[in-house]
């Protein structure tokens, strides 16, 4: 019986260990079958292993794998939340054809009858066989009898150690497609577990429901881009902007030194214009909703990721046994030795003084790396400063300059902030190629002893790296751009007045304008080349090969790991600054419908069919995920309070108006300062010739964005009580929203409970179901048994008979049972 494939390609080198090691296997019960088919070098050949019935039923027993003995009598609740809203993204019942369920319980071997067996063939799902194969392989010797080394055991070694190059099960001619004819990646999610095993389907199920839980959120996202548009014309702020006897009167000061001269306020009027599409009422609005809305699809995911767990029979499950499984690597480096506490066996350890030692070369390469990433981001600030002159030099108001044609659209500000985000996401991508080397080799030196410690120190190291690396230009345009800028006379310099860099301003209508674009730059772009690099770097990789299963991608240890990489950084787009972007979860529902496709098209196409592999959760990127819900929250509050213009109108149309009127009227004359022309030094003056034709001396004050006393006063070039105020507000916004936003969402996830009551119920039903079944089995077998003995007594005084039995012998039979 063919009930587990799995095929191996052998090199003829080592003759002796391969030879040892498939002849165990065959004592192990499993049948071998040597493909005559040659490779394309002719120094290989493929073994195939095959598990009949027997050993399936075996192992089953062994590792209690849980099988179906009673159909689930418990109508099925659903926990989608506003499943009429997710519709478009699911697929048919007709085409889904989904389960059966079934209640389920340990297998036993001598209790076959009691379970639901209908084929021998089919009753063990293919990720069972593949793991219950897998399982023997692991753990199967290629030492002979005469000399037990309890050190040479199992495939890994094997292929460590160059006895066979590669070991995967087999992809099914049939799993691409469902009984129905549907192809596997639209086929119902308990399809997929029974082919990949659990750890792959819980991959998809979390993100087939991320992908549904932000339909909501850009639908928010949307009316509130929407509302942007539909008040663009209402705004009094960039009305004065734009107003030529307003905003085309005033005379703003140079925005760096010598290259820039001055200008008129008005040539800003279209970046005001579309800052107002993001630095909106609304914008408070969604930033609000989705401090909420993080925390109700962490929620929900728990309510549906412990729906998972009963309906793949993991309620159980426990991970200490994979976390008690060695390490190949960490045997083989290792040469110390002690007994192990839990086991009693000896096993390998690493020293004290080593651990340490590695501890602090990993800590000096992560902090070297990341020092790397803050020196790159400094030099894209270094270029921002640089080019800002000469583009505005460009740019500037000359009869004879070609590229004013783009006044009207681009300003000098939104030049330079394409051009570097452009380059940021450049120097992104290429950082990004290194990470990945030394992550792993940061984790490889450090030997973590289980694959569960590998997988979690690695996640933690390449997402540290991830994160500060797409997120960090992001964090100095939101905070630190535009703060520390000084004022006409008394610049602040970057590294100091020597370097002649002076610090970037925000443009009038503020920086989140930039903010948005740099968010969508980089966010866009990781999306589109993540994609390309998903759906044609495997295809070119296995372009020229025929060798159906060999030639595809290994699936490797990081298969899903990049996977699950990529949604976070994208989830943290999508939190972390969307009070820049209201259209960020519309760009990553967009992304995410095609990743579906993309990733099911990948694994049963371009990849081998992986090991299965059971898991209860998502893992550590559970609470990578935790953690970055609750710094949206604070991120979002300082985007609004500090690169928002916000708090500054609200402050002015509720403290500052003039004529005490629910206005903004002369907001934009309110948040400008004034500085004496005379009085700028020379090495802050436009060079001769740089200055627009239409300034001339006349022309005695210049503005800029601040708010300080004017030339004269006896505080003059300080700050206003405006000033103390609008900082106050915003503090004071900042705890608000805070606080507002946690009470909401620890109120939220105390009302939601983590398990949904049906599943609680068919938990204790299929609890009571099994003693029951169990009992009434037992009790029926003692009778049959007692029976057949009370047969073969009568037979012995030849008065065997049909009849039951006598009043007295059924007592007597009460008794015994």
């Amino acid at each position: 019986m063919c009930a587990c494939v799995c095929m191996y390609f052998v090199a003829y080198s080592l003759q002796e260990r391969r030879r040892e090691f498939e002849a165990n296997l065959q004592k192990a019960g499993l049948m071998l079958e040597t493909q005559d088919k040659w490779s394309d070098d002719g120094k290989t050949y493929y073994l195939k292993i095959h598990a009949p019935w027997e050993v399936l039923a075996t192992y089953a027993d062994v590792l209690k794998i849980k099988v179906p003995f009673k159909a689930d009598d418990i109508p099925k609740g659903r926990d989608v939340p506003l499943a009429w809203l997710t519709c478009p993204f699911r697929l048919p019942p007709h085409i889904m054809k989904p389960e059966p369920n079934y209640f389920t319980a340990p297998f036993d071997k001598s209790k076959v009858d009691f379970f639901l067996i209908g084929n021998q063939e089919t009753f063990f799902p293919p990720s069972t066989r593949n793991r219950i194969v897998y399982y023997i392989l692991t753990r199967c010797p290629y030492y002979k009898e005469d000399r037990k080394e309890k050190d040479k055991t199992g495939i890994k070694r094997l292929l460590n150690n160059g006895t066979y190059t590669s070991a995967y099960p087999l992809h099914d001619v049939r799993a691409p497609f469902t009984p129905g004819g549907q192809p596997l990646l639209f086929c119902s999610r308990q399809t997929r577990v029974k082919y990949y095993g659990e750890k792959i389907g819980i991959y998809f199920a979390w993100l087939g429901f991320y992908t549904e839980m932000l339909f909501l959120s850009a639908i928010v996202g949307v009316i509130c881009f929407v509302y942007g548009l539909l008040t663009f014309g209402n705004n009094m702020t960039s009305k004065e902007i734009c107003d030529p006897d307003i905003g085309g009167k005033i005379i703003m000061c140079p925005l760096c030194d010598k290259k820039c001269s001055y200008w008129k306020l008005n040539s800003s009027c279209l970046s005001s214009l579309q800052s107002h599409m993001f630095d909106n009422e609304g914008t408070v609005f969604f930033a609000m909703f989705m401090g909420i809305w993080v925390t109700m699809f962490l929620e929900l995911w728990k309510r549906r990721q412990a729906r998972l767990e009963y309906e793949w029979d993991l309620v159980d499950f426990e991970e200490e046994q994979q976390q008690l499984q060695i390490r190949p690597e960490f045997e083989l480096k290792c040469t110390g030795r002690r007994r192990n506490r839990i086991t009693q066996e000896m096993e390998p350890y690493l020293p004290l003084t080593s651990k340490c030692a590695r501890f602090c070369v990993s800590g000096a390469t992560v902090l070297f790396w990341t020092c790397m990433i803050v020196a790159c981001v400094i030099g894209v600030i270094v270029y921002r400063l640089a080019v800002y002159a000469a583009i505005a030099s460009l740019m500037k108001d000359s009869p004879t300059s070609k590229i004013q044609l783009l006044g009207p659209l681009i300003t000098p500000q939104l030049a330079t902030s394409i051009t570097a985000s452009c380059i940021n996401f450049a120097i992104i991508l290429v950082l990004n190629f290194f990470y990945e080397y030394v992550a792993i080799w940061i984790t490889d030196m450090e030997i973590p002893k289980t694959h569960l410690e590998y997988e979690n120190k690695l996640t933690m190291k390449m997402f540290m790296f991830q994160f500060v690396n797409y997120y960090s230009s992001c964090f100095y345009v939101a905070f630190f751009k535009g703060k520390f800028v000084g004022y006409p006379g008394k610049y602040s310099y970057m590294f100091g007045n020597w370097t002649k860099l002076r610090n970037e301003e925000c443009a009038p209508g503020g920086c989140l304008i930039e903010l948005t674009t740099q968010l969508v730059i980089v966010m866009a772009g990781k999306q589109l080349v993540g994609n390309v690099q998903e759906a044609l770097l495997p295809l070119l990789k296995n372009w020229c090969r025929w060798e159906q299963d060999h030639d595809l991608q290994s699936f490797g240890q990081f298969g899903l790991f990049y996977e699950y990489l990529e949604m976070v950084i994208q989830f943290g787009f999508i939190t972390l600054f969307v009070a820049s972007f209201p259209l960020a979860p519309l760009l990553a529902l967009f992304n995410n419908i095609l990743e579906v496709r993309v990733d099911a098209w990948k694994f049963t196409t371009q990849f081998r069919r992986p090991v299965a592999a059971k898991a209860r959760n998502i893992g550590a990127w559970e609470e990578i995920l935790n953690v970055m819900a609750i710094l949206s929250v604070v991120t979002n509050a300082f985007i609004m309070a500090f690169t928002s213009d916000m708090i500054p109108r609200l402050v002015y149309l509720y403290a500052y108006q003039p004529v005490h009127e629910a206005s903004m009227t002369g907001y934009i004359n309110n948040s400008l300062s004034i500085y004496e022309i005379t009085k700028i030094p020379l090495e802050n003056r436009p060079d001769d010739g740089e200055n627009p034709t239409w300034f001339n001396e006349s022309i005695t004050v210049c503005r800029y964005r601040d708010y300080r006393y004017p030339p004269g006063h006896e505080r003059e070039y300080s700050h206003t009580m405006q000033f103390w105020h609008i900082l106050a507000a915003k503090m004071a916004f900042i705890i608000i929203m805070e606080h507002v936003v946690f009470v909401v969402k620890f109120s939220v996830a105390w009302l939601i409970p983590d398990v949904p009551s049906d599943v609680k119920a068919r938990i204790k039903r299929e609890r009571y179901l099994v003693q029951e079944y169990l009992h009434h089995y037992e009790v029926e077998k003692l009778k049959m048994q007692l029976s057949q003995s009370f047969c073969v007594t009568s037979e012995a005084t030849d008065t065997c008979s049909l009849l039951p039995p006598s009043p007295d012998q059924q007592d007597s039979l009460s008794v015994c049972v």
